[in-house]
């Protein structure tokens, strides 16, 4: 029955980042960090409008989690993610669109809306038939996704030196792993886009965000505590990684080998 049903692991883990970024805006009551382009940064506005996204953000986490409000908050999320996208990061990439700093700024924001697209669309039901929801929805977001992920995998190569940073000391051949998981990326996008094992693509591609979450970001606060950086970086991150996992949830009735029209059908919804 519908209200036996449990909130999957990847819809607990996004409304898991969007509560920690809602409780981290009440904390530190600014738009600093997380909402870099807003214009009213350091004005007399601010405060309020670093509440307003801060409570948004928590309501939305905390209605993914009952099953009462987990539509609702996920029409909250979808608007309030489109904003954050073509209002605050879009201009950046219309401004100084050779700048590749400014793609990884849409897409990572954009794997986030993609994943709560794929949230609303894959419960929604066969008699859904619009954009947002229903299988054009399914497919909406997964094509958003995986246009998504070249803007993060090619940051890995533009600024190897940054990434290289964040690999942790204890790996071995530290710049390759920069490489590979920027090319990683790059094949999720293929495999997601071709319909060449999808599935698996959208999965490797989501726990590899996941890993990197963990290996970078955990420790990163385990270090500094009191660092509101490293938490931010820390909820962003989470986010991306679990918008991927919300996607690649979409393919759970595609085997993982699947290829062509059968791997990239909407499910039995």
């Amino acid at each position: 029955m519908e209200h036996a049903r449990r909130t999957p692991p990847a819809q607990i883990a996004f409304a898991s980042a969007m509560i920690a970024l809602g409780v981290l805006g009440f904390i530190y009551g600014d738009v600093a960090l997380v909402w870099q382009h807003l214009p009213v940064a350091n004005l007399p506005g601010e405060k309020p409008i670093a509440y307003l996204f801060a409570a948004i953000e928590l309501a939305g986490g905390l209605g993914l989690l009952w099953r009462g409000t987990h539509r609702q908050a996920g029409w909250l999320l979808l608007v309030f993610l489109l904003i954050w996208a073509v209002l605050l990061k879009m201009p950046a990439v219309v401004a100084v669109p050779r700048m590749e700093a400014t793609w990884l700024g849409l897409g990572e924001i954009t794997v986030m809306l993609a994943g709560a697209w794929a949230l609303l669309a894959f419960g929604s039901g066969r008699t859904h038939r619009g954009g947002f929801a229903g299988q054009r929805g399914i497919q909406g977001a997964r094509v958003l996704f995986a246009l998504s992920l070249p803007m993060i995998g090619l940051s890995h190569f533009f600024y190897s030196e940054q990434t290289l940073a964040l690999v942790p000391a204890w790996l071995p051949y530290r710049l390759g792993w920069a490489y590979l998981t920027g090319a990683g990326s790059l094949a999720a996008c293929a495999g997601v886009l071709l319909g060449v094992y999808p599935r698996l693509a959208a999965l490797l591609e989501a726990a590899m965000l996941g890993t990197i979450t963990v290996l970078v970001w955990v420790p990163a606060v385990v270090a500094a505590p009191t660092d509101r950086t490293a938490w931010t970086a820390l909820a962003i991150s989470a986010g991306i990684a679990s918008g991927a996992w919300l996607v690649a949830e979409t393919y759970r009735h595609v085997p993982l080998t699947a290829l062509g029209r059968r791997a990239v059908a909407s499910p039995a919804l």
